[in-house]
């Protein structure tokens, strides 16, 4: 297959996963909201929790990636450590990044269970 043909493919079968995606997201929203109503429940009784670990985890990853980022510059332009510098940096500081979010999380767990308590 030549390299042209591939390039086709690549956007159009993009598209597809996407909308078939979607499609059984939404089949599956409409199951789950049928099954509520054959139980005697609304809907909109039910609150669903948000989920504030996704943001924090993801924002203190890409902040390790841009402290990582940061030291690895100067350390290749004082010890010309080349790509070596900026790979063992990403990972090391988004790393730290999502311990620290793990942390955060723990932290706000045992205070929500204590004050429930």
């Amino acid at each position: 297959m030549d390299v042209e043909v591939i390039g086709v493919f690549i956007p159009i079968i993009l598209i597809v996963g996407i909308v078939i995606t979607l499609i059984y997201i939404r089949k599956y929203e409409n199951l789950e909201r049928m099954a509520m109503i054959e139980k005697g429940i609304t809907p909109g009784e039910v609150k669903k929790q948000r989920n504030t670990s996704i943001p924090l985890r993801f924002s203190l990853l890409l902040m390790g990636f841009g402290l990582g980022l940061f030291i690895a510059h100067f350390l290749d332009r004082a010890l010309w450590m080349g790509e070596v510098a900026y790979f063992s940096m990403l990972f090391l500081f988004g790393g730290l990044g999502l311990g620290l979010a793990y942390v955060v999380e723990e932290r706000k767990a045992k205070r929500e269970k204590g004050i429930g308590d």
